[in-house]
């Protein structure tokens, strides 16, 4: 027989197609100092999607396989508990992620998701009133 609580937990999946990378890309978003987090809807999954990346910017490749480590350990433990099912998360490593001590990086990746958590009126970008790269212009 299985235990009722597992049930409440979804599943984790790795985004590993730069396709899913790119659709969450369109989706909302959630910069802090260590981490900048994506994500969109997959109403057709019922687990949580979960990729990471780091590009050049972030350091050599020791650097970023750090970041992209600490970003797994860290998503491991919170995703879980605030991430939404059905969704796919993208986790972008920042110059400091490699470097911030553990327990703020913690705390940004907490704050990113919560505030991803939140309903967005139908706004792609999580900031309200700021443009997106490469939109026009409000008039």
């Amino acid at each position: 027989m299985t235990d009722p609580s597992e049930k409440s937990t979804p599943k984790l999946r790795r985004l590993k197609v730069r396709a899913e990378f790119l659709r969450a890309a369109k989706g909302q978003r959630a910069a802090r100092p260590g981490v900048l987090v994506q994500c969109i809807d997959r109403p057709d999954f019922n687990d949580l999607g979960a990729g990471f990346t780091a590009s050049r910017k972030v350091g050599n490749s020791v650097v970023r396989n750090r970041a992209r480590r600490r970003l797994k350990e860290a998503v491991r433990l919170l995703l879980p508990l605030l991430g939404i099912a059905g969704r796919d998360y993208v986790f972008v490593a920042r110059q400091a992620t490699a470097e911030r001590e553990w327990t703020l990086l913690l705390e940004d990746v907490r704050s990113a998701l919560t505030s991803l958590a939140r309903p967005s009126n139908g706004a792609p970008n999580s900031a309200p009133g700021r443009p997106r790269p490469g939109s026009a212009p409000a008039i």
